[in-house]
């Protein structure tokens, strides 16, 4: 297997874990959830072992025990920090690992997405990528005041169905926009000269003129054109909707098989859609959700989840949930990389239990059988400059304005 062949993995970093009960594991650390030195210690684990990215869980209201409201639960994690200044914090303290926070698309404007990513891409030296989000919580709605949403009871109401359309037709336009903004200057833009006076190339600079139904944007962006140029941008999907968001505007996407058959399915079902659409250019990189609890056994690993699940909500998850050891999960990663998928993202059920076993048990044995990549240290190469690099994007990506300009 050759290293563009290779899987590439990543872990989904959320609060105390996946788990429902993580912050009361002996090993968890709930005072310091909300403190820098729990994230920095997380991602620089992380990163020293070679995981190709990191994202990070975020939303406009509390965690909640249902999908579309809050709870009156006062025995599980509630509060979050800004998942993208997360992200900006972990920048100057990693070296390798991609940094892809979570940002709602719904309530969020797509000029202050696109200045702030762009940023991000700065502070990680082309590392950054982005999880767009669309919220369909009526309390959410409620933080900004701009507009109702209604409550999703029953998602089989037509009702319900054509207010999570529009959502996801929204999340398209931000998309959209972010990727224009972040083309609104090119790359030569800056001139820089102090002997002629001339720190930009006015010339150089574009408005975006993009009017749509929610929102209408000029621009230029007030940020130079990021490091990557287009930094990287993922999505989740369950079903053929989301399917068909991350087909039209993501580089990447999270999807959540219960078992193979499962797997083989969603795959068929997003190369489907991407045929539909007529998707250009690079073909979009497909990676399978695992939650994620690693033991010695399989034994083990099962009485440790057992044993949560009795501390209060049993864990309910939307994707497979592995329980076993490190050589187990590796072949059903190589299952999985034989079905066609790009990678992996793994969500650690105690983060503080299952991140130290991903990195020291299940990353070498990967490496081992060739399934990931060699890590660029243990190599003795240069670490990858760009996430899209890590990833097996292009690294050169066209301006959609320069060619007019010139």
């Amino acid at each position: 297997m050759t290293t563009n062949d290779a899987l590439r993995l990543g872990i989904a970093l959320e609060g105390a874990g996946w788990h429902p009960a993580a912050w009361r594991e002996p090993s968890s650390r709930p005072l310091e959830l909300f403190a820098p030195q729990y994230w920095t210690d997380l991602a620089q684990l992380a990163d020293a072992a070679g995981i190709d990215f990191a994202t990070i869980e975020d939303s406009l209201a509390l965690q909640s025990s249902t999908p579309f409201g809050p709870d009156t639960r006062i025995d599980e994690v509630r509060g979050r920090l800004d998942a993208l200044l997360i992200a900006a914090r972990l920048a100057p303290v990693t070296e390798r690992i991609g940094l892809i926070p979570t940002v709602t698309t719904t309530h969020t404007e797509p000029f202050h997405v696109s200045k702030a990513v762009a940023t991000l891409d700065y502070a990680s030296l082309g590392r950054a990528g982005w999880q767009p989000k669309v919220s369909g919580r009526f309390d959410e709605a409620r933080h900004t005041g701009r507009r109702d949403i209604p409550s999703f009871d029953d998602l089989n109401d037509p009702r319900t169905r054509e207010a999570i359309a529009e959502l996801f037709a929204e999340a398209t336009d931000v998309v959209e926009v972010v990727r224009r903004l972040w083309d609104s200057w090119e790359d030569d833009a800056e001139i820089r000269d102090v002997a002629t006076d001339r720190f930009l190339d006015a010339e150089k600079l574009h408005t975006v003129d993009f009017d749509g139904e929610w929102f209408s944007v000029r621009g230029p962006s007030i940020t130079p054109r990021p490091p990557q140029g287009q930094p990287v941008v993922a999505a989740l999907a369950h079903a053929d909707l989301p399917y068909r968001f991350a087909a039209t505007s993501a580089d990447l996407v999270f999807v959540t098989p219960r078992d193979l058959d499962d797997a083989r399915a969603i795959l068929s079902e997003v190369r489907a859609i991407e045929a539909e659409i007529e998707r250009d250019g690079e073909a979009l990189r497909v990676y399978a959700d695992i939650v994620t609890f690693l033991d010695d056994s399989a034994e083990r690993a099962v009485d440790r989840l057992a044993r949560l699940d009795a501390l209060g909500r049993p864990l309910a998850s939307d994707t497979r949930v592995f329980t076993g050891s490190a050589d187990e999960l590796a072949d059903l990663i190589a299952e999985l990389g034989d079905l066609g998928y790009a990678g992996v993202r793994l969500r650690p059920g105690v983060a503080t239990d299952d991140l130290p076993r991903i990195a020291d048990d299940l990353l070498p044995i990967l490496r081992s059988r060739s399934i990931l990549a060699a890590a660029p240290a243990a190599a003795g190469l240069a670490a990858p400059t760009s996430l899209r690099e890590r990833l097996g994007l292009p690294t050169t990506v066209p301006n959609r304005y320069a060619s007019a300009s010139a």
